[in-house]
């Protein structure tokens, strides 16, 4: 038996493994290999690793695991989850059973591109979702914003550190009379007709092709995508989730263990404010020790 499974091998889990495996404790992390920065050309933010590719700072992550000989990384799907506290059951999608004390769940998040042309292809190089990530590059060029709901006010207001030319697309969405007020107080543009195409001319530029008026072309587009857990392992053991404008997250707490005893999440899957590599190695770390801890005799 495993002292932990995690579930998820990307920033969240390994820093989770690497915590438990500097512990001696037994690990089994399963991954698909699917991160959700896979599409962005480099990561930025992540200290000594700042502008590095994402998939290469997880294969350097899981070269520095190797040395660790109570941590096993395995390419596999985990399909199934059950059990409770000390006694929990995974099975792999290869039809391996596995058993720990504890689970530690991230396993991240899968944004759902809307039905746009050019959207998903444009997906984290000409369209990103935040500034922290990707806003130094293009500092002081005209970025684009696609309305998502009243929480793009907030982001109006973030973008400012970074440029002073801005147009918001509402995409045929309705935006309250005080907002528009302010987004006029502002000299922000705003911009009525549906999105019907994004053309991408290579780097982050992009045109914003348009139902009615011209096209408009930027430097750099940002939009905000609903999204879902990639996976429902957690809606088999009934854990609590948080609703947030684009999607749920799990609930975790100060110790971030989920409704469930024993079971521990990190990482996009339960972070409900804003997500990122650094806090998901620092969300893992923590799920680590704190899974750690619980063992203690």
């Amino acid at each position: 038996m495993d002292d932990v499974i995690i579930i998820g091998g990307s920033f969240a889990g390994l820093a989770a493994a690497l915590q438990l495996g500097r512990a001696r404790r037994k690990v089994t992390v399963l991954d698909t290999g699917q991160p959700r920065n896979r599409f962005a050309g480099h990561s930025h933010g992540l200290l000594g690793h700042d502008h590095k590719p994402p998939l290469d700072i997880l294969a350097e992550a899981r070269q520095q695991l190797a040395r660790y000989p109570t941590i096993r990384l395995v390419n596999a799907r985990a399909d199934s989850i059950s059990g409770a506290i000390d006694d929990f059951s995974v099975l792999t999608a290869d039809g391996e059973g596995l058993k720990a004390r504890r689970l530690i769940l991230s396993y991240g998040i899968a944004d759902q591109m809307p039905d746009v042309p050019g959207f998903a292809e444009g997906w984290g190089t000409s369209i990103v979702p935040c500034p922290y990530c990707d806003g130094f590059e293009v500092a002081g060029q005209h970025w684009g914003l696609v309305w998502s709901g009243p929480q793009s006010h907030n982001q109006v207001r973030l973008f400012h550190d970074w440029t002073d030319r801005l147009t918001l697309f509402a995409d045929g969405h309705d935006i309250p009379p005080d907002i528009r007020a302010d987004l006029a107080r502002r000299n922000i543009p705003v911009v009525d007709s549906r999105i019907t195409k994004i053309a991408h001319h290579g780097g982050h530029s992009a045109t914003v092709n348009l139902d009615t008026g011209p096209n408009v072309g930027v430097d750099i587009l940002f939009a905000h995508p609903r999204n879902k857990p990639s996976a429902s392992l957690h809606e088999s053991l009934g854990l609590a989730t948080i609703d947030t404008p684009l999607g749920i997250v799990l609930k975790v707490d100060e110790r971030r263990e989920t409704s469930m005893p024993g079971v521990y999440a990190a990482g996009d899957l339960a972070n409900p404010l804003m997500p990122s590599v650094t806090t998901a190695s620092w969300q893992g770390a923590m799920a680590g020790i704190f899974a750690q801890q619980s063992m203690l005799v």
